[in-house]
């Protein structure tokens, strides 16, 4: 019998953890995260590319680790050549107040925090490579409305975007409307000018529509959603809407439905394309 010393192994399987905080000083809280760390990244000294990866409603920064199987899908991956060896990074939306974006009123601004807060924080506190190219997002459910999002409000800042199953946003304005009357707090109502403000940066088939083509093309998509998940119609004018406007993209619509099952089968394709877009020159 073969033994292998443990400091061998040990380069051969990548590492999590899923309860570090950082201090906010937007959310004037502590927030929570995972991260994954690649073999081999506590004996080298090199930097690597960056994975923002979104959890869904519900879950927390603890979703992909425990249901997503980040460790063996992504340690697989890595070991059989499909992905690079990257960081993948998990924020906790879920604490607070649930979801990725800015509340209509500015007094919970999650967006605000993870792009002026968390982000600078997790790029100094390890050895993240800190160009455009070498960063991505992705998310199922509602960070896959997140990954929408944030990669069509700061294109300059992701080469890659992979929205899972996404809640794309508000489908019309009428939709928005129907929405904000529902997370509306004690029976205050948005305003007609509010709801516009939000269906306009919220909605991903507004965002597309409204952006200019060369805007979206900054960003490599990759888009998937099962042919039996109740998220399908936003997902597939979404890829119509790109096709419309002649914005190169992969959409995939396998079998499945709106759950754990179908995001653990995406996820190596996901670490597939993002490590294709970080090796491009």
């Amino acid at each position: 019998m073969l033994i292998f010393p443990a400091a061998l192994l040990a380069q051969t399987t990548g590492k999590v953890m899923d309860n570090l905080s950082l201090k906010s000083k937007i959310l004037k809280s502590n927030r929570k995260y995972a991260i994954y760390l690649p073999p081999g990244y506590d004996t080298s000294q090199r930097s690597y590319p960056v994975l923002y990866l979104l959890h869904g409603a519900g879950d927390d920064q603890t979703g992909w680790v425990q249901f997503g199987e980040v460790l063996r899908i992504t340690d697989k991956a890595i070991a059989e050549g499909t992905a690079t060896p990257m960081i993948i990074v998990m924020p906790d939306a879920n604490t607070g107040q649930r979801g990725y974006f800015n509340d209509p009123s500015g007094e919970w601004r999650y967006e605000d925090f993870f792009f002026d807060e968390f982000m600078p924080y997790i790029e100094k506190e390890y050895r993240i490579k800190g160009e455009k190219r070498y960063r991505a997002v992705a998310g199922l459910s509602m960070g896959g409305g997140g990954s929408f999002m944030y990669a069509l409000h700061r294109p300059d800042l992701f080469s890659s975007a992979c929205p899972l199953s996404a809640a794309v946003g508000p489908l019309s304005l009428a939709d928005a409307k129907t929405y904000m009357a529902r997370i509306g707090n004690k029976n205050v109502t948005a305003t007609d000018a509010q709801v516009e403000t939000y269906y306009k940066r919220h909605s991903a088939l507004e965002l597309i529509e409204s952006l200019p083509a060369d805007t979206v093309k900054q960003v490599n998509w990759y888009i998937d959603c099962g042919d039996d998940d109740f998220l399908y119609e936003g997902n597939a004018r979404v890829h119509i809407a790109l096709r419309k406007k002649e914005i190169p993209h992969e959409y995939r619509v396998r079998d499945g439905a709106h759950n754990w099952t179908y995001w653990r089968e995406a996820l190596p394709e996901v670490l597939s394309f993002v490590s294709d877009t970080f090796h491009q020159h």
